[in-house]
């Protein structure tokens, strides 16, 4: 997600983030070097609820900085660095003193010194903290504000800093007695002079880093009381790069989930996953969303918390600044109005997406088909009705009847899931500018007007089921006619574009965008062929994943954020409409090329990585240097691939479970979940399948 807008001024830059440690329990966060010290650069720092509490917290031995000798993640929120303290006075080269630091998202860290020689060591030890209470989108815009005063606790264990407001109270508290507290206007410290450690002693030191800098408005999200909500899958005899992806991705998705604090009393918490860390921890309707949908064979309790978090916050009215407007579903949720730069200023609830309505309507279906119960069902359908209503009335405004995006002048320019301002680009490499209508939002309403008759079908409701039925037939022969381009000289002879323009033009030029139709529906068998042929060619496949845009056309860029970079989640949703479609070949080349680049990721995907061809002795890839990670829908990735190896597809009206696997090595998957009950799946090396433990009433069929 990038988030922009018009301007001639200079623009600040983004952070990176490519060696960045990121320890997330959300809506907290902490973000640091690798040496463990925060120095109130870039987007170091504790966060809370899009809030910077600390950005230095800087520990000095003796005047001097520890030097690193290592850092050791140890799970999602928390990590490990490790220096050590060198005294020039020693007669040896070997450290004496070993310093740990532990550092915890939402916590604080504690400090550990071990006198591993074998003499007395006297240290003066201080701590240096400050903070400027900086808004995430004015760090994200590399935007630095003044320190805020800071003064001694009351109780002279800690330093606290409080804003102007008045709004904001922040404090750190050492747990260590014996401390001189100092305070001013550039920051604090907490010295301790002398420590003294014999051979083999140790010191203790807890910094608890606590308050809120910001109250937000009511119906922020709050990290969840209960575990998460899906099952744990056990993947034996699969391929151990796909089993660890899995595994990772599931650890850091626990660490992203947030839930709804508007849910009702006594009710299950409603969990659902923040787009990513540390730019977008919160509620954003599209990628929350996409990451339930790919975690439903776990279990329907994350997606039915992401659904009514999100049916909580519909559009009712029209409002031109949030874009709202009624059945419309939430983009981005925020504590406040954000102003990130160059005219772009969004408020804190903003319905800025063409595609997160019709992906709310298709995670309702969906969830439906793996046994949502019928009572959640039935509560969540009058939102979906209205969300394809907006649909609907946007289509019918259209002079070709298709689902464009206009954006409001100072909102999100382009608005689906490539959002950036040079998101879409024709084949001579200039940008093309909305209103626009994106070849995969076509895809998305088409399978949500499909999906959604089914479902009021099976309750008994024919005639709104056939009115939808009539109009999905309608929008499938409009793309038909509108979308295909000519390639004499590509690996198919057409291609969808990425999207129409008025006129109605398309705009030329291969992208990744036509990937995540073949799960949809709207494409015929042959136009499956055709799409399945460049997702394989090396000019979208790079080896590593699918790229964003083709190279062989102007403007592509191997880092550039959508022209040609790779998407996790863009590679596993081709990877799954490859195997609904019937192309398993395909599906494994893109597949393995993006278990590989997991490899050098230390299987935590990154939102987006570089797109440059793989070849012998060519580099690993590299992550893009801006991208989130943990990553919602990322993370979520590997669930989704491998589902789309076992070709699992249910079908709740009929209570079938069909089963076409797409792989031909055997694998055993357990924890599973259909209709609440357990699942286990096994591939044989005959290519054929067994299910056990169906829920009562399901039978299972093969393809």
């Amino acid at each position: 997600m990038f988030e922009s807008a018009d301007s001639s001024a200079p623009r600040s830059l983004q952070p990176l983030l490519h060696d960045v440690v990121i320890c997330v329990d959300a809506p907290a966060f902490a973000a640091s070097p690798r040496d463990g010290q925060l120095r109130g650069a870039h987007v170091q720092g504790f966060y809370d609820h899009d809030r910077r509490l600390l950005h230095t917290l800087c520990l000095l031995l003796d005047d001097r900085e520890p030097e690193p000798i290592g850092v050791q993640p140890l799970g999602p929120h928390q990590a490990r660095f490790t220096a050590v303290h060198r005294d020039p006075r020693d007669r040896t080269d070997d450290p004496t003193v070993i310093v740990e630091r532990v550092r915890t998202a939402g916590e604080g860290e504690t400090i550990s010194l071990r006198n591993v020689g074998t003499t007395e060591r006297r240290l003066r030890v201080e701590l240096a903290a400050a903070t400027d209470l900086a808004d995430i989108a004015d760090v994200k815009r590399g935007r630095r504000r003044p320190p805020v005063l800071c003064t001694p606790a009351g109780d002279g264990t800690g330093l606290r800093w409080r804003s102007a407001s008045g709004r904001a109270e922040i404090r750190a508290t050492a747990s260590a007695v014996g401390a001189a507290v100092a305070g001013g206007p550039e920051g604090g410290t907490l010295t301790w002079s002398p420590v003294v450690l014999g051979p083999g002693e140790s010191w203790r030191l807890t910094v608890a880093v606590t308050g809120r800098a910001v109250r937000g408005p009511t119906g922020q999200p709050v990290r969840p009381r209960e575990p998460a909500p899906w099952s744990e899958p056990v993947v034996h005899r699969g391929d151990p790069r796909l089993r660890d992806l899995v595994r990772r991705g599931l650890r850091d998705l626990g660490a992203l989930r947030l839930a709804d604090p508007l849910g009702g009393a006594g009710a299950a918490e409603d969990q659902f996953i923040a787009a990513g860390c540390p730019w977008y921890l919160t509620l954003f309707g599209r990628d929350s969303i996409w990451s339930a949908r790919m975690l439903l064979p776990l279990g329907t309790d994350l997606a039915r918390g992401t659904l009514w978090a999100l049916a909580r916050r519909q559009g009712t009215v029209h409002d031109v600044f949030r874009e709202e407007a009624p059945g419309r579903i939430l983009h981005e949720l925020r504590p406040a109005e954000a102003r990130h730069g160059h005219g772009l200023v969004l408020p804190s609830h903003y319905y800025g997406s063409v595609d997160a309505t019709p992906l709310f309507v298709t995670l309702l279906v969906e969830a439906w088909h793996w046994g949502l119960p019928d009572a959640e069902v039935d509560a969540l359908l009058p939102y979906a009705e209205r969300a394809m209503d907006w649909v609907l009335e946007r289509t019918a405004e259209d002079p070709d009847g298709l689902l464009r995006y206009t954006p409001r002048p100072g909102g999100l320019r382009h608005q689906s899931w490539k959002d950036s301002e040079d998101a879409v680009r024709d084949a001579e490499g200039r940008r093309i500018e909305p209103p626009l209508a994106l070849c995969e939002v076509q895809g998305y309403a088409y399978e949500a007007a499909i999906g959604l008759a089914a479902l009021l079908g099976h309750r008994n409701r024919s005639d709104a089921a056939q009115r939808l039925l009539n109009w999905a037939t309608a929008l499938k022969k409009r793309f038909a006619d509108l979308f295909w381009l000519p390639s004499p000289h590509g690996p198919a002879d057409r291609y969808v574009a990425i999207a129409v323009g008025s006129g109605p033009t398309p705009v030329s030029g291969p992208a990744s965008n036509m990937g995540q139709l073949l799960s949809t529906g709207i494409l015929d068998e042959d136009g499956g062929r055709d799409v399945a042929a460049w997702l394989a060619a090396p000019e979208l496949n790079s080896g590593w994943g699918l790229r964003s845009r083709s190279a062989t056309v102007p403007g592509f860029n191997p880092l550039s954020y959508h022209g040609g970079s790779v998407w996790t989640h863009d590679t596993a949703i081709a990877v799954s409409g490859l195997c609904a479609a019937g192309r398993p070949e395909e599906a494994r080349t893109l597949l393995d090329g993006l278990l590989d680049a997991a490899t050098h990721f230390e299987y935590r995907m990154p939102e987006l990585y570089g797109g440059d061809a793989r070849s012998d002795g060519s580099p690993a890839p590299l992550a893009y240097p801006a991208a989130c990670r943990p990553q919602g829908w990322s993370a979520a990735s590997g669930v989704a691939v491998l589902a789309a190896l076992l070709g699992l597809r249910p079908d709740a009206a009929r209570r079938t479970l069909t089963v076409r696997p797409a792989t031909r090595q055997p694998l055993v998957v357990r924890g599973l979940v259909l209709g609440g009950q357990p699942l286990t799946v096994e591939v044989m090396e005959t290519a054929g399948c067994r299910i056990s433990e169906l829920p009562s009433g399901w039978r299972y069929e093969t393809a």
